[in-house]
């Protein structure tokens, strides 16, 4: 998956979009689906990092009995991602230098194994290079532009998703392939498309899919428009940040079909599920679901970061302080702070501070509210935007409508997109359609 990144505010320089490209290219011809076999290159530490990284997850409740754990269990991850790259500077530190990991060298096997079945997400490639080919060692500077999720997100998604035997399957933004390699070993790779922007990231799958035994269709090229021509699919998966629900995967939907992929602003900050279900008469429904971590946002983006000094300053400076009897809305409001980023957008959360801390990098106003004393906060600020009073106004609106943390999704005729509490008390637009405006 080409994408991976929990809602932890971002602390160093965003990387820049993937090269845009609406042109796709013919996928290679899928072969005969194969019964998945003890594939070459699997070793016994490999099994054993793959077994404890299962249960790690199911001891979290990230993952449960089913076919999503037995494929996790089954694919070696080491046959996906033979090289990865693990960071050497602290996370501020610029210029960021990395390791690029190589499972054919000895000495690095036992890291990138670590790496690989740690839980956390694997960055695969720096700069848009070519993935295959490449010889190991150190990098400086740059970004990585390719990345495998985090596991406990890709296992909870893709549980979510509901494979079963037979489906056909479009995986949107290719990655590392583990999206793609699950989808074939729990529905064969027949009716298994994956399509990524990226060329370099579609040759390296491949190449190291059929390594596993599968040969799905990939195809290289923009991911928000499907690949009509394998449609309609089962199941979609997109596996990084939209601003919308793209329209043009939601027709490829067949009857019964579910898509699901994370809604995202500018902000890394609060994420949102949409799941999107056509029922077998054809009508479409779609929730919006606040959650806690979602996949990182896709080509077109602006993103919002608050910088180490911006955050130094905001930890520091002086401002003005109002008293309050007002409560900040807790982190387990999800549904509160998801309309926050869509009603007062360009806010980004700094999760790694002592007291609830808040920055507008555009602007540069910022928010910092500690608690005083029983049911008293001092709200600190500076900067042209009140945000403490955003959050107030939000959280007000949010109670009125019943404190829901599922929203649901309405297309309108004119192409345009809502999202709606259930109650409609608390509404906004995802997309504007035709006419209107964004806001």
């Amino acid at each position: 998956m080409n994408e991976a990144l929990n809602s932890a505010v971002t602390s160093a320089a965003p990387p820049p979009d993937p090269l845009e490209r609406t042109v796709l290219s013919e996928p290679t011809a899928p072969a005969a689906p194969l019964l998945p076999a003890q594939p070459g290159g699997d070793t016994s530490e490999a099994v054993a990092a793959r077994a404890a990284m299962v249960a790690r997850l199911e001891e979290s409740g990230a993952l449960g009995p089913g076919p999503v754990r037995e494929a996790l269990l089954a694919l070696p991850r080491q046959l996906l991602m033979p090289q990865a790259y693990v960071r050497r500077s602290a996370p501020d530190e610029t210029p960021p230098h990395w390791d690029l990991l190589d499972f054919s060298r000895p000495a690095d096997r036992a890291e990138l194994l670590e790496r690989l079945h740690s839980g956390d997400s694997v960055a695969i490639q720096h700069d848009g290079e070519p993935i295959l080919g490449r010889p190991p060692g150190p990098r400086r500077g740059g970004v990585m532009t390719a990345m495998s999720s985090t596991m406990s997100l890709t296992a909870d998604l893709l549980q979510q998703l509901d494979l079963r035997p037979g489906q056909r399957v479009l995986d949107v933004g290719t990655g590392a392939g583990v999206t793609a390699a699950a989808a074939c070993f729990v529905c064969g790779d027949e009716g298994v498309v994956t399509v990524d922007i990226d060329p370099h990231v579609t040759a390296a799958a491949r190449e190291r899919l059929p390594a596993l035994g599968y040969r799905p269709a990939t195809v290289t090229g923009d991911g928000t428009i499907g690949w009509a021509a394998a449609g309609p699919y089962d199941r979609i998966f997109v596996s990084f940040a939209v601003r919308h629900v793209p329209q043009v995967l939601v027709e490829q939907l067949a009857p019964g079909g579910r898509a699901l992929t994370t809604l995202a602003t500018s902000s890394p900050s609060w994420p949102a599920l949409a799941v999107i279900e056509r029922r077998q008469d054809g009508s479409v429904e779609a929730q919006l679901r606040a959650v806690e971590f979602g996949h990182r946002v896709g080509a077109g983006f602006d993103r919002l970061f608050l910088s180490a000094a911006f955050r130094a300053e905001i930890t520091t400076a002086d401002g003005w302080t109002q008293r309050s009897l007002l409560a900040p809305p807790p982190d387990t409001a999800r549904g509160m702070w998801l309309a926050l980023d869509h009603l007062y957008p360009g806010l980004v959360r700094d999760f790694g501070a002592e007291d609830l801390t808040i920055g507008a990098p555009e602007c540069r106003s910022w928010m910092r509210v500690r608690a005083v004393d029983h049911r008293r906060w001092d709200a600190t600020m500076s900067g042209p935007r009140d945000i403490w009073a955003e959050i107030q106004e939000v959280a007000g609106r949010w109670r009125a409508a019943g404190e829901p943390d599922t929203f649901r999704i309405c297309f309108d005729a004119d192409g345009g997109q809502r999202a709606a509490s259930p109650n409609g008390a608390l509404t906004w637009q995802l997309f504007p359609g035709k006419t209107g405006d964004a806001r």
